[in-house]
């Protein structure tokens, strides 16, 4: 079996009973399903989690269409959204559960992201289910993950979610790189892909689960949307974003192993070399874009965020944070927040080891690479960070 655009597009229609009228994400499919057969080595299990997986994002996102189609209303919701961002492994999950404990705004929660049709506040019933569902799958995959991965990435079945499968539907998720061996989607990704349709699409998902709902700003976590933060201010002309900053170095380690964690449910073999080298080149990109929004003309849109800082005293840092937004820091907020600290002390869910030279990489070679990102941000070793916080 091969990956066929063409076919999983049909599957899809017919489970959502509505005509595709987005040539543009077909062709953004195409891209990616030659990319994916490209390389070859996908498990036959691994081959048929990816079929499947593409047609449920599809037809949640034609779904979408015919949820407009009959209710042209959805889409003229207002969004109001704050963008958390920054490389992948920078502290974008933890920032992201800090803001989860303000009351102030809303964030997608995991089993949005897994059924996120229909609309919520349309059909209430089927929250108790979605969320059952979600569940279901938690304990459906928690057997075949390696014993460490509540470390590598946190999550919680009601809680927070990233934007990720919500920019699967645009096929325009970068963290689709992590989970498949795709070089030739990445490049196009960065180099040749017209992000706004996407994040269009995206927009319209936010607007599905907002209609009739809440009206909050939304906190949208996902670390790839520095790749296209030019996108996103033509799609929300109020966008800001708050991007976090971490030792380059432990980024690099720490997404190489994530995806070869990931990989290795896919693939009948996977090379840690070829994982370092793409993830080399995976980050660099991140970083190209981040320094080039920092010294363009939006750059009033972001807030930069240390990690070590955000780590050490969550409840403080927020404060500059919402100062830099514009926004108060209420009492009950801040208490909110520090909270959440004490109950989740680092490593709370477990250690991780990281190391570049079991994905073939020189750490003198991407420091050197890295050394201008870590200058213009006064990113300190991790080593140092944590040692001066310590005393």
């Amino acid at each position: 079996m091969s990956l066929d655009a063409s076919a999983i597009l049909a599957e899809a229609q017919d489970k959502a009973g509505f005509a595709d009228s987005e040539p543009v994400i077909a062709s953004n499919l195409e891209v990616l399903c030659a990319s994916l057969n490209s390389v070859g080595n996908l498990s036959t299990d691994g081959e048929a989690a990816a079929w499947r997986a593409l047609v449920t994002r599809q037809a949640d996102r034609i779904g979408g269409l015919k949820w407009c189609a009959e209710h042209p209303e959805i889409l003229v919701e207002p969004i109001d959204a704050l963008f958390l961002c920054g490389l992948p492994r920078s502290g974008t999950t933890y920032f992201q559960y800090l803001f989860d404990r303000d009351r102030r705004f809303q964030l997608v929660r995991t089993w949005q992201s897994l059924v996120p049709l229909p609309p919520p506040a349309a059909d209430a019933q089927s929250v108790a289910e979605r969320k059952a569902f979600a569940h279901e799958i938690r304990a459906r995959t928690r057997p075949a993950e390696p014993e460490n991965f509540a470390a590598l990435h946190l999550y919680d079945e009601d809680g927070s979610d990233e934007c990720h499968a919500f920019l699967e539907q645009g096929v325009t998720a970068a963290g689709f790189h992590n989970v498949y061996d795709v070089p030739t989607y990445f490049d196009w990704l960065i180099s040749h892909c017209d992000p706004v349709p996407a994040y269009e699409v995206h927009k319209r998902q936010l607007q599905l689960l907002q209609w009739r709902g809440m009206h909050k700003p939304w906190a949208l976590k996902y670390p790839n949307h520095v790749l296209f933060m030019d996108a996103i201010c033509a799609v929300h002309p109020a966008a800001r974003f708050a991007i976090t900053h971490r030792d380059p170095l432990q980024v690099l380690a720490s997404i190489a192993k994530m995806t070869l964690t990931l990989r290795k449910t896919r693939y009948d073999t996977v090379d840690p070399a070829r994982v370092g080298e793409q993830m080399l080149h995976f980050i660099e990109a991140h970083i190209a874009r981040i320094m080039a929004f920092a010294d363009g003309p939006e750059a009033h849109r972001v807030v930069h965020v240390d990690y070590y800082a955000l780590v050490a005293n969550p409840a403080e840092e927020m404060v500059r944070i919402h100062t830099a937004l514009g926004i108060e820091s209420p009492p009950d907020v801040i208490a909110e927040i520090a909270g959440w600290r004490r109950e989740n002390p680092k490593n709370a869910r477990g250690a991780n080891d990281y190391a570049l030279a079991q994905f073939g990489l020189s750490a003198d070679a991407v420091e050197e690479r890295f050394a201008t990102y870590r200058q213009r941000f006064a990113i300190p070793r991790e080593a140092d960070a944590i040692k001066e916080l310590s005393e």
